[in-house]
């Protein structure tokens, strides 16, 4: 099979990767599955869609499930959704084929499926990437050398490691919203253009879903710009089969300019007010610690930056990056270039000293230790009322709030604790040489605060980030024979959990001066229109401030 892609020149380039076989080893199968499902699992039940995004995007799902607008064009209160309905689509199909489940929780289930398909196609991308031969160990002089598939098999283990320790997934790969379909969408395409020259109908499938899929997802304009540069990419590679999926790049960008069009997925999002200090502060946190990883990766591997292994990714991760920077900073769009980047980071793990490994494994040991204890601290203090200022600072925030027992999501806390105390064990003997073995501390430390938070903090967290208890204040003062609730210049998620949580027919379109409804909320501070009345000012239990919550009012 001839040497990689886009290479200008046919030279013999030293790599910077020095593996022996002993370092391409495989994380064991059984660890793996346990750690991606301790990542994948928490949250996914016992708690109600969280305010904003997760919100808006369940309450167009729900108005699909339920009846209350059309398949074509899902709509909040009459509000139409921006975009492609697919990501809504996924949820209320969910929905309607399993009505005996919470209708939250059966909107996310095929959410998690999705979450395990990004972290299904970054392995088999970076897979696919460590099998070229530009990306290959320097060969020994004796043998010894790590073989091609180990090689590639513990660097796709690196990848899974470093998209699950980014701290920027953690979030908002657990919400049931359309970018989580982009950034399997992105992930697919990843995989399409890494596999091209191994797995021919494979990698062409992978391209024509995942594009058009993008598009009707909420963003054509990164599917079309990824779609040009795969085949800029693919038109200069010395792989046929590379070249040869130039035609079906082709056929998925037409067919995602189309499915765009055919749902009027086009919309202008471009804000040019992005000051340079918060998008870098945004970059350090959401991409730690694929991203210092990826620049090491681009630095060392310097001499091989025209190489399959390299471009693929980078492609890949600029167009995230410029949607980022054009949409005032937003973590949403930065989100899809975490797949490139932990692909990036993957390759620089042959590269790194052991002082460098070893900061790493000490600053996750302690920095994710610490927050396991404030996690048990808190909830010792919830349970049995000692310490006593943990609870009282929690019933502060969240006034009203009561806590609760599970017997289960203690049992799963003690476990993962347990297991958070072998990894580190582990981590720290001196024998351990696997490629890998630099990001198992940072992806379990991630997966063991996320399991945490979801088990032993559950309670307060979903009481503070849903709209359920503000709707629950609203009740007592609204007829149980109300006919409809205005409610003009209120968000989508607010829309949704009055929708939702109160199961009234809301107007969120037109003014209160021609609506029929014989109740309305506004916000606190608007004036009062002629012919209403104030009947009660409602705030969540974590609001502070006479400017939050809602204001209802009566027509008299």
């Amino acid at each position: 099979m001839p040497a990689d892609p886009i290479e200008a020149q046919r030279v013999n380039l030293p790599t910077p990767a020095i593996v022996a076989e002993r370092g391409a080893v495989r994380l064991p199968r059984l660890a793996l599955i346990l750690l991606c499902a301790a990542y994948v699992l928490p949250g996914l039940f016992g708690r109600d869609p969280w305010r904003n995004a997760d919100l808006t995007a369940f309450g167009f799902m729900a108005s699909i499930a339920e009846g209350r607008a059309p398949w074509w064009q899902p709509a909040i209160a009459g509000i139409p959704a921006e975009g492609g309905p697919l990501p809504y689509w996924l949820g209320a199909l969910a929905i309607k084929a399993l009505p005996f489940l919470n209708a939250p929780v059966a909107a996310r289930l095929p959410y998690a499926f999705v979450l395990v398909g990004v972290l299904v196609a970054v392995w088999y991308a970076c897979f696919h990437l460590a099998r070229t031969e530009a990306a290959q160990p320097v060969a020994f002089a004796f043998g010894g050398e790590a073989q091609v598939v180990d090689y590639a098999r513990a660097l796709a283990d690196g990848a899974l490691l470093a998209l699950m320790a980014s701290l920027g997934l953690l979030q908002l790969g657990h919400e049931t919203t359309p970018e989580l379909l982009q950034l399997l969408a992105v992930s697919v395409y990843l995989y399409g253009l890494a596999a091209a020259p191994f797995r021919r109908p494979q990698s062409r499938i992978a391209v024509l879903l995942a594009l058009p899929a993008l598009a009707v997802s909420g963003a054509p304009t990164v599917a079309c710009l990824l779609g040009a540069l795969g085949v800029l990419l693919n038109h200069r590679s010395s792989y046929e089969a590379a070249k040869a999926q130039r035609v079906w790049l082709l056929g998925a960008l037409t067919l995602a300019v189309l499915a765009a069009w055919a749902f009027d997925g086009w919309a202008w999002r471009v804000r040019a007010e992005l000051e340079p200090g918060p998008l870098l502060s945004l970059l350090a946190w959401f991409c730690w610690p694929a991203g210092p990883m990826a620049l090491w990766t681009l630095w060392r591997w310097r001499r091989q930056r025209l190489r399959r292994h390299i471009t693929v990714p980078v492609i890949a991760l600029l167009v995230p990056l410029l949607a980022c920077i054009t949409m005032d900073g937003s973590d949403r769009a930065l989100l899809l270039a975490l797949p490139s980047l932990a692909i990036l980071a993957a390759f620089a793990l042959p590269t790194l000293t052991r002082g460098f490994s070893a900061a790493v494994d000490w600053f996750s040991v302690f920095f994710f230790s610490a927050a396991a204890l404030f996690f048990w601290l808190y909830y010792v203090s919830m349970q049995t009322g000692w310490p006593a200022r943990p609870l009282a600072n929690m019933r502060r925030l969240a006034e009203g709030f009561e806590p609760r027992f599970s017997l289960l999501a203690l049992a799963f806390a003690i476990v993962a604790t347990v297991a958070w105390l072998a990894l580190v064990r582990w981590r720290t003997a001196r024998h351990r040489h696997a490629l890998w073995k630099s990001l198992a501390l940072p992806a379990g430390g991630v997966a063991l605060g996320w399991l945490l938070v979801m088990s032993l903090l559950l309670p307060p967290l979903d009481y503070a980030r849903s709209n359920g208890p503000l709707v629950a204040r609203l009740k007592p003062y609204l007829p149980a024979t109300v006919n409809c609730l205005a409610a003009p210049e209120q968000t989508l998620a607010t829309l949704a959990a009055l929708e939702w949580h109160g199961g009234w027919r809301v107007q969120g379109r037109g003014t209160l001066a021609g609506t029929a409804c014989s109740h309305a909320v506004i916000n606190p501070g608007q004036a009062t229109p002629p012919g209403w009345q104030v009947v009660a000012h409602v705030k969540r239990p974590t609001d502070r401030g006479s400017s939050a919550g809602l204001v209802l009012l009566a027509r008299q």
